[in-house]
């Protein structure tokens, strides 16, 4: 899947040769914009004062609806806390021509860098792109207009139909297509279109549009807008997700990547958030690790597992990107994936010319690592190493967390206000509108029906400045990390780990040491003959943390119970909590606030709690 194809006319004007049309009308995209989607909803008035606002656009061609969307939103002294803007698009064009697109429009220009510094990794299915510290979100919907509706479920408040003309790309205004858009429709939800063919109108009309002309750009007379007033009772497939508007008060159980994930999630949202853990301090727990590697599972068919870790680490880069400091707490050096022999199949039509963002690793790739050339290994391009805890810390310093140490929850209480927490002395702690469960392996203690396992895992580490040690992380059976500075700027080199299920102690052995050091052996035979004399000299540290993992290996987000309100969970991120921590706070605060999901629906209820 390449990019499309963007033909620039001599007057500056952009065409689709795939359909024999333009992008927008000769009149400019900005004025097109402005004048027939914004001013076509009553934006920006419409959304003064809401908490929230959420568009859905059918057509997101050079971004321009997006890009005036998004200043209005910066320029507007009442505007929303969250914008959201979801849009559709089947042939996403090129970052040069996004850029080119704004050319004539200098006040979008900053706007279009940020959006291409993001536009990457587009493949077919959702991509969150999240802008203006995470409260302007962005999810493209790649692919078929009705797959992409049918995969999404929100209600919008405004409906932008762009998109080629009616005869040029019937599909995208079918009488199908239109009915698909209207289930996102409540009542009063504004509309607005260049377009006011016959066939469109009716359309709209039959699903329930009060619709009207509305003067025109040059060369067009008129446009169509109208809102959703059905003069019918709407009867939905199933119930009208859930929507907090005044959020209130969360206390958070557990101060390590899930629970300060979710911490910041909801207080940008608006939510006082207090985080509690049993520790002095955050990260104590299996997030506590010294420096993890962020890469994608990755499988021939693009399996759920895969799909789900590239969502997770774009959630993540973002979060890593806005608040830690690149070769201190964390680095975009790529990692390269060590595969069983003659496996590095990936799914068919990817290459390293992408949009994907894994691929085959090259002969140079294998010898800048210190492999052997004929290694079978996989290179991924967005990967890295983590500090954990320095995303801990920058996520609990968020305006409206708070971090309370030393407080251990020994059971909750619900009553007619809430929730209240006590201690083991059955002393008050917090009293709070909602509560999440993030305690990782003791987070069943809350949840004894969730099927969680303790998984305990040891690694190696210590100082080395060997420069035979690889520049960027290896992973595989196993992984090798190297080169990461710690507090005080000394290299750091780390190295493991093991799995052991069903055991909680954190005490260091002597065997799981000895597996790692034969793990590495395998990994990277060079770097662990260099390391032996550490081992040897017992100068190699051992570190131990208790992982949580559910019954099918994949994070559990939702509520504990269908029937006790306002009580959710966040846990089982496994091995993988660096890749699913901010994916899933995203989750759940999309979900109590019936925003846009960040992920397909057949995704999003593959972490849900109501799968067990």
């Amino acid at each position: 899947m390449t990019a499309e194809p963007v033909a620039w006319r001599a007057d500056g004007v952009p065409r689709s040769e795939r359909f024999d049309d333009i992008y927008h009308t000769e009149t400019g995209a900005l004025a097109q914009s402005r004048h027939v989607f914004l001013g076509g909803c009553g934006l920006p008035a419409a959304w003064a004062g809401q908490p929230q606002w959420r568009i859905l656009e059918t057509g997101f061609g050079l971004g321009l609806n997006f890009l005036t969307t998004w200043q209005a939103w910066r320029s507007d002294a009442n505007r929303p806390r969250m914008l959201h803007f979801v849009s559709v698009e089947a042939h996403p064009v090129g970052a040069d021509d996004l850029l080119r697109a704004v050319e004539a429009y200098p006040e979008l220009a900053s706007l279009a860098r940020e959006l291409v510094a993001q536009w990457q990794g587009l493949l077919p299915g959702f991509h969150r792109l999240a802008f203006d510290e995470g409260r302007v979100l962005l999810t493209l919907c790649i692919g078929d207009v009705q797959a992409m509706l049918r995969s999404q479920r929100f209600e919008a408040d405004s409906l932008f139909l762009d998109g080629f003309s009616p005869q040029q790309n019937p599909a995208m205004w079918s009488a199908e297509t239109l009915k698909a858009v209207s289930r996102f429709a409540r009542q009063g939800t504004g509309l607005a279109t260049w377009t006011c063919a016959r066939a469109v109108w009716d359309a709209l009309s039959q699903n329930g549009f009060q619709l009207e002309r509305r003067p025109g750009l040059p060369p067009r007379r008129d446009g169509l807008g109208g809102v959703f007033a059905p003069a019918w009772t709407v009867r939905r497939r199933g119930p009208v997700p859930a929507r907090i508007d005044a959020p209130g008060r969360c206390a958070v159980i557990g101060a390590g990547l899930a629970g300060s994930a979710v911490a910041a999630s909801l207080a940008r949202r608006g939510w006082q958030v207090t985080v509690l853990d049993a520790a002095s301090r955050p990260a104590s727990g299996a997030s506590g690790l010294p420096v993890g590697v962020l890469a994608p599972h990755v499988s021939p068919d693009d399996a759920l597992l895969s799909r789900l870790t590239r969502a997770g680490i774009r959630a993540t880069w973002f979060e890593l990107q806005r608040l830690l400091e690149e070769g201190r707490d964390w680095r975009a050096s790529g990692v390269l994936e060590r595969r069983p022999e003659g496996d590095t199949r990936v799914p068919a039509g990817w290459s390293d010319s992408g949009p994907n963002e894994s691929w085959p690793a090259s002969a140079e790739q294998l010898e800048a690592a210190g492999l052997p050339a004929g290694a079978a290994a996989l290179w991924h391009a967005r990967a890295g190493w983590v500090r954990p805890s320095r995303l801990i810390e920058a996520w609990l310093r968020q305006p409206g967390v708070e971090f309370r140490g030393n407080a251990a929850v020994a059971r909750l209480a619900r009553n007619t206000d809430g929730w209240q927490l006590f201690d083991a002395a059955d002393r008050l702690l917090i009293a709070a509108d909602r509560v999440v469960v993030a305690a990782g392996f003791e987070s069943g203690r809350f949840a004894p029906g969730l099927p969680l396992q303790p998984v305990r895992g040891q690694v190696a580490w210590g100082h080395a400045n060997d420069r035979v040690l690889p520049a960027t992380p290896l992973n595989g059976d196993g992984h090798l990390i190297a080169h990461v500075p710690d507090a005080d700027g000394a290299p750091l080199w780390l190295a493991g780990a093991t799995f052991e299920r069903d055991s909680t102690d954190l005490a260091p052995n002597a065997a799981d040491g000895a597996s790692n050091r034969d793990r590495l052996a395998r990994l990277h035979p060079t770097a662990a003959a260099a390391l032996a004399p550490a081992f040897e000299r017992g100068e190699v540290n051992a570190w131990v943390g208790v992982r949580c993992a559910s019954g099918d290996r994949r994070p559990l987000v939702g509520p504990l119970d269908e029937d006790t309100a306002g009580l959710w969970t966040c846990t089982a991120l496994g091995s993988r909590g660096l890749s699913f921590a901010a994916l899933c706070a995203e989750l759940l605060a999309a979900q109590w606030h019936g925003e846009p999901l960040p992920l397909p629906a057949t995704l999003a209820k593959a972490l849900g709690t109501q799968r067990l």
